[in-house]
């Protein structure tokens, strides 16, 4: 028994119409692409925060904003900084430039603080 084969959806088409049906295709796919795209939040993006100042030493709160600031990053969001290595030469046993700033945290959240970022 052989099977008789129909025209295909794009054959059914008439031929005058097959570009505006291939365009109207090609545009339903590029809407849902670019719809993927126009997210608020980029993938692998987030907002980070800064620690409150009252966290920090008073020596370290009296420092200048961009030196206060990075020292309040540090303290926020140290999963961030733990991926950057330190090359800052001081000489210590720095794994990350988190421990530039900050030395270890608490169980009971207190920080101990490295001042190398003073200056």
């Amino acid at each position: 028994m052989t099977s008789v084969k129909g025209p295909s959806l794009f054959e059914r088409v008439p031929r005058a119409h097959r570009p505006f049906r291939l365009l109207s295709v090609l545009l339903v796919l590029l809407s849902l692409a670019l719809a993927g795209c126009g997210g608020r939040e980029e993938a692998g993006q987030r907002e980070l925060k800064l620690a409150p100042a009252s966290r920090l030493p008073r020596e370290i709160q009296r420092a200048p904003t961009t030196v206060r600031e990075a020292y309040q990053f540090a303290l926020a969001n140290p999963d961030v900084l733990k991926y950057i290595p330190c090359y800052c030469g001081c000489g210590a046993d720095h794994g990350s430039v988190k421990d530039c700033f900050v030395r270890e945290v608490r169980p009971d959240g207190s920080a101990v603080f490295d001042e190398m970022g003073l200056g």
